[in-house]
């Protein structure tokens, strides 16, 4: 039987990605006199290394090499804190805004007694940011919430999912994750839980293989998801009737 949502946040409840963190750190280089600039191709294929710290670690050995290790982490931390802070005024301006369906799946779900959770490796400041600007009610919408702080090792491994697992007290079979890329599904398949993937601009050309269903988006009455592969969806829009569904498909219960 069902009992909980476990979302991504990063391009799964809103394209933080794309609108929010590239642009954050294009902020962040030109406030340190760097003529660094992350186009969104180019950021795209940083975003083959998970986490923003290990991005931009990875990025300066590229363009900093002559730096000492120690002076090229200082320039981590510093940039990194920089652009959070930039990325939290984007937030403010309400320059990110929720996916299509996100708050209408949500309210579905808890209008109907589903336990709510997040599964993510970005920091709890960047979630916490996201989730008062644009649902001011989630002080009570979220049963866990699981971040960068609560995982040492990033997604694909399944850590963060184990955690958030834990703190619900529930089993795998129990959950259902929603993700957005190849790496939050490897992370949650890898702990035990069916998964659902909403794609988004950086991600629709990744390896989807073993989700229970792929989609666009999750969907509006006026602006219908379209299925990519896995389950068909059998509405305009993936509510939790649909999510029970293709649970009990896989789960049997």
């Amino acid at each position: 039987m069902l009992k909980a949502l476990i979302f991504d946040v990063d391009g799964t409840l809103a394209d933080t990605e794309r609108d929010g963190h590239r642009v954050a750190f294009n902020h962040a280089f030109a406030d340190a006199g760097h003529e660094w600039h992350w186009d969104v191709p180019t950021y795209g294929r940083w975003l083959d290394v998970a986490g923003g710290k290990q991005r931009l670690s990875q990025f300066l050995q590229t363009v900093a090499s002559e730096l000492l290790p120690s002076e090229r982490a200082n320039l981590v931390a510093s940039l990194h804190a920089r652009k959070t802070e930039h990325y939290l005024r984007l937030m403010d301006r309400g320059g990110i805004l929720l996916r299509p369906g996100v708050a209408r799946l949500l309210a579905d779900a808890r209008c109907n007694g589903m336990r709510l959770a997040i599964a993510t490796t970005t920091t709890r400041a960047n979630v916490d940011a996201l989730l008062q600007r644009s649902l001011p009610d989630s002080a009570d919408l979220f049963s866990v919430i699981g971040a960068a702080d609560d995982a040492q090792r990033m997604k694909p491994d399944p850590e963060i999912y184990q955690v958030v697992l834990e703190q619900l007290r529930l089993a795998p079979h129990e959950c259902l994750a929603i993700e957005d890329s190849e790496a939050g599904l490897r992370a949650a398949l890898a702990a035990g839980i069916p998964t659902v993937v909403t794609v988004n601009h950086y991600t629709r050309t990744h390896d989807f293989a073993g989700a229970l269903a792929v989609v666009s988006d999750l969907g509006e009455p006026d602006a219908p998801a379209q299925s990519i592969a896995g389950a068909a969806l059998r509405g305009p829009c993936v509510d939790l009737a649909q999510l029970v569904e293709w649970h009990q498909a896989v789960s049997g219960v």
